[in-house]
């Protein structure tokens, strides 16, 4: 009988305190962040301009998905905590929070690399509103119950987030890989995706950054340039070929296909964090909710992960 393979942390002292340091309500504020809290500058447009920076809405929007807050309760905690720190400064309303939110550029914080990633996508539903599970059993689901798609690059070796991209749920996949590219500014070694990626598109987006796509062809795939001609090989040919001659199991082994599978171990991270659920109506809101929950998330991987091994026998 097939077993589970077990696993050791080897660094379990250094990866507990990263853990606890995660649900710290520890706040620090950089006096030029309180400078910048409300915003200076004048569009110079009809009527009055915004009161509140940027930074002032990311902060109260990344507290609200972090601590599981709707928006009144966000509004209370953060006056709280100015309080007890001593800093003079006016908290955003909710309804600022909301109508501001839309309008948000959220850049996702990724510590740098002197070499190039490996970059593994996929995508994840997450639920907007509708029935509880019970009256779905019971009753069916109903016409308003919908979902938002998260699609993800993730560096495969660090699991921060990379790439983030927020759609309805009937975008495939394939058509959003180029978009996650693009807001990669690191060198990209190789892109792994499932089944879903397997088309012209993709390979050519990847072939354009310079990396190597490891993508399952589909089981009835034909190789489209063989060997005698004089075009150069296309990556989706090399695939094949080698599947021909190892098989398509040894094939993932050999090529680290399996560690695309650290994209959807990225995703439960993001739901069991975060609840997995968007608490925003409108579309745009609920993309700046992920892209914040994705920069919260990526400031807490950077406080410590697990060294892990795999404990032999």
């Amino acid at each position: 009988m097939k077993t589970k393979a077990q696993y050791k942390v080897k660094n379990w002292n250094a990866y507990d305190a990263a853990l606890k340091q995660r649900g710290s309500i520890t706040f620090w504020l950089d006096e030029e962040v309180i400078e910048q809290w409300r915003n200076q500058q004048k569009t110079g447009k009809k009527g009055a301009s915004n009161y509140y920076s940027d930074t002032a809405i990311a902060t109260m929007g990344t507290i609200q998905s972090v601590f599981y807050l709707p928006g009144r309760q966000a509004e209370g905690f953060l006056e709280s905590l100015f309080m007890l720190m001593g800093i003079e400064l006016e908290v955003p309303e909710h309804s600022t929070l909301s109508r501001r939110l839309s309008k948000l550029s959220v850049e996702l914080p990724v510590l740098p690399k002197d070499k190039a990633v490996h970059v593994v996508v996929d995508s994840t539903g997450v639920k907007v509103y509708g029935e509880g599970e019970w009256k779905v059993r019971t009753h069916g689901v109903g016409k308003r119950r919908t979902w938002r798609k998260l699609h993800l690059g993730v560096d495969e070796e660090s699991g921060e987030i990379l790439g983030a991209v927020v759609t309805t749920n009937d975008v495939a996949d394939c058509e959003v890989l180029p978009e996650i590219l693009e807001q990669i500014d690191q060198s990209i070694e190789q892109v792994s995706g499932d089944g879903g990626y397997d088309t012209k598109g993709c390979y050519d987006t990847i072939s354009q950054r310079g990396a190597k796509a490891i993508i399952p062809p589909r089981s009835n795939a034909k190789i489209q340039q063989h060997s005698n001609t004089q075009a150069p090989p296309y990556p989706r040919d090399e695939n094949l070929r080698r599947i021909h001659q190892v098989g398509r199991k040894q094939w993932k082994l050999d090529s680290g296909y399996h560690r695309r599978s650290l994209s959807e171990t990225a995703m439960f991270r993001l739901k069991i964090i975060f609840g997995g659920k968007l608490r925003r109506r409108f579309f745009d809101n609920q993309a700046v909710e992920l892209f914040l929950q994705c920069a919260a998330l990526n400031r807490m991987i950077q406080l410590g992960k697990p060294d892990s091994y795999k404990v032999e026998g």
